[in-house]
């Protein structure tokens, strides 16, 4: 693994960034009602290279727009592109496996993690001038058990307040979490560091507090997952600090059983709950809990002793265990309180973590599987299957993105949570966008932070990725969308209202502002 030797100069750059990269970060204090007439049926799948795939492969309400902004066939084509480059291993549609895109801070730049099995690295797009360089990868040894120069399953991408640039391994390798430290150098000037600080989990889900600087929350897949929270001893130090998982009060079943286990089934998992400490407040482990930072396989520690140790570390201290959270957006409720979505893939359900004060939350749920649909509108067929990721613009609405096909030839969906009173439960579930092209699943959607009408979308492994089976594959693909010509003229202007006001956004839509 690359270490850098000049961590004192980017922490110090970090830090005297901080104030201002946060300035005009914020979540929305609002909610809007449904913006777009709902789709009344999921897309038909078609074939691996159909003109649908290659030039439309969203069904969309009216007026939204959607073009390729890059793809691995693009990437990969010595004639048009000869000085770019992008992940590819030898792993079939896994090859690539584009996820959580992430923009830096003037919109400009798209990073890019590849969740492939072994040789998972990131990649750098230019959205200007359509280029992609990768900026580091792993050696490819992983495949044979050998971690120390590889990275595998680098799922969560997230800019960090300091300028650089999170990463880190889901179910592959050993749950680190790896810090880009320049992300804009050339690639052969790029250093990066392990966060020895941040538990061995099998990370998706994780982002910074809005309201105290000193946080980082984060989540563990698994389906006796956990709610962390990461407090740093100073603001903009991500290495040093105290690790917390949370635990449900009321919740009297075993942390260490599946979500859907046993007595944990009955069990509450909502209500109030409490930050429970792993580790002092030097990161050093509490007597009794087993070391959350140990690298290791994403195993059940029940049964694997050298299992990743931010598991083991959650179940010893009683942390209340979910059906895979994965991915999380952090908001704020009207009441101004910071609130944590976070989707539990295996319960169909949208979770919310408002955080009442240092030490207690209380968990509710935004969509749950009797969440109506379309209320209000034409129904649909179309049903929430295994929410995964999560996206939210400006005006803090949440859009719960499906982790693959409903089947074989029904494709993937994008569902907007109706949650007009910004209370922390969605009144409907809307139908907003599905996938057509074949043996994907959408991932890493995320809006502009400068564009507030403009967002991305991942297509990952497509049958088209395997060029075994599929020559001349469009494979992996970005596609940017664009609300500018949707015809509800007040959405659009309070989104762009909303993002002036503050970089993601503090403006509300409130009841006496429609029409």
């Amino acid at each position: 693994m690359k270490h850098s030797r000049n961590f004192p100069n980017y922490l110090t750059l970090g830090i005297a960034c901080l104030g201002a990269g946060l300035a005009g970060a914020g979540t929305a204090a609002g909610g809007s009602d449904v913006w777009f007439e709902p789709l009344t049926k999921s897309a038909d799948v078609v074939l691996p290279n159909d003109m649908e795939e290659l030039l439309e492969p969203w069904v969309t309400p009216s007026g939204i727009t959607q073009v390729n902004l890059l793809s691995l066939r693009e990437v990969e084509d010595a004639i048009l592109s000869p000085t770019q480059s992008i992940i590819r291993v030898p792993a079939g549609t896994s090859s690539s496996m584009f996820d959580m895109l992430a923009y830096d801070d003037t919109g400009e730049f798209l990073f890019i993690p590849h969740e492939t099995p072994f040789g998972a690295g990131v990649s750098r797009h230019d959205i200007a001038a359509r280029s992609t360089h990768i900026l580091f990868q792993g050696d490819s040894k992983g495949i044979n058990g050998d971690w120390s120069g590889d990275y595998g399953a680098f799922d969560p991408c997230r800019f960090t307040p300091n300028g650089t640039l999170f990463l880190a391994e889901e179910w592959t390798a050993e749950g680190r979490v790896i810090e880009v430290l320049n992300p804009f150098a050339a690639p052969a000037d790029i250093q990066n560091r392990e966060l020895d600080s941040i538990a061995n989990v099998a990370h998706e889900g994780i982002n910074f507090s809005e309201k105290d600087k000193k946080v980082i929350y984060y989540i563990d897949e698994w389906n006796s997952g956990s709610i962390y929270k990461f407090v740093m001893s100073r603001a903009g130090d991500y290495t040093k600090g105290q690790t917390f998982v949370l635990s449900v009060d009321d919740f009297k079943g075993d942390p260490a059983a599946n979500w859907d286990e046993g007595t944990n089934v009955s069990e509450a998992r909502t209500g109030m709950a409490t930050w429970v400490p792993l580790t002092n407040r030097w990161g050093q482990p509490l007597p009794g809990i087993r070391d959350p930072f140990k690298n290791g396989p994403t195993t059940d520690p029940r049964t694997d002793p050298d299992t990743r140790g931010g598991r083991g570390a959650a179940d010893d201290a009683g942390g209340t265990p979910y059906g895979r959270p994965e991915d999380m957006e952090v908001g704020r409720l009207r009441n101004g309180n910071e609130v944590l979505y976070v989707a539990a893939t295996s319960e169909n359900t949208i979770y919310t973590f408002e955080i009442l004060n240092e030490s207690k939350v209380n968990v509710g749920r935004l969509i749950s599987p009797d969440t109506p649909k379309n209320a209000g509108h034409a129904p649909t067929t179309g049903v929430l299957n295994s929410p995964d990721n999560l996206a939210q613009d400006a005006l803090g609405n949440i859009y719960v993105i499906e982790d693959a096909p409903n089947n074989s030839n029904i494709g993937g969906d994008i569902w907007f949570a109706r949650d007009k009173n910004n209370d922390g439960v969605a009144e409907s579930l809307d139908h907003f966008m599905s996938i057509r092209a074949d043996g994907c699943e959408a991932t890493g959607m995320i809006f502009n932070p400068v564009k507030p009408l403009e967002f991305v979308v991942a297509v990952m492994h497509p049958d088209s990725t395997d060029l075994a089976k599929v020559p001349d594959g469009l494979g992996d693909a970005v596609w940017q969308f664009d609300l500018a010509a949707i015809d509800n003229q007040r959405f659009v202007t309070h989104l762009r209202r909303a993002s002036r006001e503050n970089r993601h956004g503090y403006g509300q839509f409130r009841d006496d502002d429609r029409e």
